[in-house]
């Protein structure tokens, strides 16, 4: 089975809407989860500064031509992109963000003796700065502190190639082969990393929850993870300002402000106990 199979094998393991918390305040899914993945995408990272893509606010929204900058037979075809992108990366906000309330809750919560593995769709490193151990964080997406060489695809830190960059080299090639750099991100027209989706794949089947936050859950094969958290008995909680295409599957749907919702959500869970089968558990 293919990931994006998930959403249609879960549709008859909905686990239904939330039912009433307990007097200690906590809800149904949160009780009895011993192992939690959690799905992040650009709208965790917002209050830390970093716009979102698809958002009222979002980058592409705003400027549809920026898309083309992730582009990647755009990038190595043409360039006056590559020249654009390097320059957006001297610029990107997440040089100067800090993490926010809910990246540092989630790291809270990998110390916790909670199970729990974050899978993002972020490139912005905030997860590991909040505290998450990096060996509990799947970069779907790559890293914006890394470049790679389209060529030989030898890596090196990004700031490197930034120097350059400031020093007045505008495209700065490959120091090894001559090739074309891009960041170790996954654009547009570039395949997910397989064995970093085959981890994700392995965390989502095997946790009692799995959160989804600030994703519009419609990039594929990431939205996916919801599907197969569900099919494998999994509660799925939703933290989005918007609808998705995942929330009829889901056990709650939060619309509260991320910042609010994912520290509440990690107190819960950290509060609740944890020795009995979690719901939608078989």
């Amino acid at each position: 089975m293919g990931l994006h199979d998930g959403r249609w094998l879960a549709e008859d393991r909905r686990v239904g809407r939330a039912g009433h918390a307990d007097a200690a305040g906590v809800p149904p899914w949160a009780r009895g989860a011993r192992a939690v993945t959690v799905l992040t995408g650009a709208g965790i990272s917002t209050d830390s500064g970093i716009p979102d893509f698809r958002g009222p606010q979002g980058l592409w929204t705003r400027n549809p031509g920026a898309e083309k900058l992730s582009t990647y037979q755009a990038y190595v075809s043409d360039p006056a992109v590559r020249r654009r992108s390097w320059q957006a990366r001297r610029e990107h906000p997440a040089w100067r963000a800090e993490p926010n309330r809910a990246h540092t809750a989630l790291a809270d919560l990998a110390r916790s003796g909670l199970v729990t593995s974050v899978i993002t769709q972020n490139i912005d490193g905030l997860h590991q700065k909040a505290g998450t151990p990096a060996d509990r964080v799947l970069e779907l997406h790559g890293t914006m502190f890394s470049v790679v060489c389209v060529s030989c695809g030898d890596r090196s830190p990004m700031a490197v190639a930034l120097a350059r960059v400031e020093a007045g080299e505008e495209d700065p090639a490959c120091l090894r082969c001559g090739g074309i750099l891009k960041s170790a991100t996954v654009m547009f027209g570039q395949p997910l990393d397989p064995g970093v989706l085959a981890r994700a794949g392995e965390a989502a089947a095997a946790c009692d929850l799995f959160l989804a936050v600030g994703s519009t859950l419609t990039v594929e094969p990431a939205a996916s993870l919801c599907g197969v958290a569900v099919a494998a008995g999994a509660a799925l909680v939703i933290v989005n300002r918007d609808p998705t295409p995942y929330d009829p599957l889901a056990a709650d749907v939060i619309r509260d402000p991320i910042g609010d919702a994912v520290p509440r959500i990690a107190s819960q869970l950290q509060g609740a106990p944890h020795g009995d089968t979690a719901p939608g558990r078989p």
